[in-house]
């Protein structure tokens, strides 16, 4: 959908910044106008992780005079496979203020502005606004319907984007000219059905692909140049190689959003029945260390997937994915004679699991909280964590 311009142009351009956009500047779409709009514009990153590295080293060097950067992280080396605006040397320091140097070092032209916190129903309407444009590179969903209803709510437009292993998904949101998150899913997932990048993983350069269209949509929007994706969803396939657009249109039985609400109640990060069972069933590391010291008897059960327990695992447990304990064709061979403790890499999808096992009959059964994750930083720091 075409829309017009975002921003209204700055009064000019230095001859420092004719020199560093004379390749905007002769494209007849963008030209002095155009860049004039980006130099004005404020763009505010949700996230300086894999989506919001290549949407803010591409923003910086395509001339947006005021970047924002949302993050209350640190960078940890797992990160450095895909969150390209961090280096070796910046492992353990601010992502925000790690990205802001990297900004910097792109284009020195740019106004960089840190909010070095966790985003959330107090504190998103007084950031949000200070910004025209709002990129979502989250990858939750509590997070996404916050920045969606806060959008919403503030008559701002936003980018939002979506990857998971090898598929990515991207789409601008505008409720006062078109569909909001809401109309394409009004409803979170049910908690566990969808896994995080950190569960599931993803293909570190699927991010620039996603990203880069991303900050394309932000360009245009700013500039008013072009087809936004504002009505569409475009699907990436990274595997096939294909892009495919889906239309997505407002839907006239939705809900009128009037304000903010409990956004992790909302989207329940751990199912009602998953905290129902892990109450009082719950132990420690460092319990199941001190079980394994006393000779207990007792089964131990991995529930993460194949290639999960081959990266790293807790010494004596058993493979039994998540997905054969739900689906029922793994309880007989769960033993009835002994105990069974249950863990997976930080302890969500081990409570799901306790679940279907405590409903099964096996009303013993724990889950260990922190997985092994936990493990590898507790107990056994040899061990790599993911």
């Amino acid at each position: 959908m075409s829309l017009p311009p975002l921003v209204e142009p700055a009064a000019d351009l230095s001859i420092d910044e004719v020199r560093r956009y004379s390749r905007h500047l002769i494209i007849p779409d963008v030209g002095m106008d155009g860049q004039k709009r980006l130099k004005n514009a404020k763009v505010l990153a949700v996230g300086a992780g894999g989506l919001g590295s290549p949407v803010l080293m591409y923003l910086a060097a395509a001339g947006v005079g005021t970047l924002g950067i949302v993050e209350f992280d640190v960078v940890d080396e797992s990160n450095l496979q895909r969150q390209i605006i961090h280096g070796q040397s910046d492992v353990g320091r601010s992502k925000a203020e790690s990205a802001r140097d990297s900004i910097k070092e792109i284009n020195p032209l740019i106004d960089v502005r840190l909010h070095e916190t966790r985003l959330d129903s107090d504190n998103v309407l007084e950031i949000f606004g200070q910004y025209d444009l709002i990129v979502d590179g989250t990858d939750n969903f509590a997070t996404r319907y916050l920045v969606n209803d806060a959008c919403v709510l503030l008559g701002k437009p936003y980018v939002w984007g979506s990857i998971y292993r090898f598929d990515g998904q991207v789409s601008v949101f505008w409720n006062e000219h078109g569909p909001n998150y809401r109309d394409l899913y009004p409803v979170p997932p049910p908690p566990g059905m969808v896994p995080s990048c950190a569960e599931g993983g993803v293909l570190g350069v699927l991010c620039a692909t996603i990203g880069a269209i991303q900050a394309t949509e932000a360009v245009k929007l700013i500039t008013g140049i072009g087809e936004t994706l504002l009505g569409r969803l475009m699907v990436y396939d990274a595997l096939e190689m294909t892009f495919r657009t889906i239309k997505v249109r407002k839907d006239p039985e939705g809900e009128p959003i009037t304000g903010l609400i409990d956004y992790e109640a909302f989207c329940g990060v751990v199912s009602a029945e998953a905290q129902e069972a892990a109450a009082g069933s719950t132990i420690t590391v460092d319990e199941l260390k001190d079980m394994m010291d006393a000779g207990k008897d007792f089964e131990l059960i991995d529930v993460r997937e194949p290639n999960e327990y081959e990266i790293v695992s807790i010494p004596g447990a058993r493979l039994v994915p998540k997905d054969e304990i739900l689906s029922g064709r793994a309880l007989a061979s769960l033993p009835q004679d002994k105990p069974i403790v249950l863990h997976c890499k930080t302890g969500v999808r081990s409570a799901e699991a306790l679940a279907a096992v405590k409903n099964a009959g096996f009303r013993d059964a724990v889950h260990v909280q922190g997985g092994v994750t936990a493990w590898a930083t507790r107990i056994d720091k040899t061990l790599p964590t993911y």
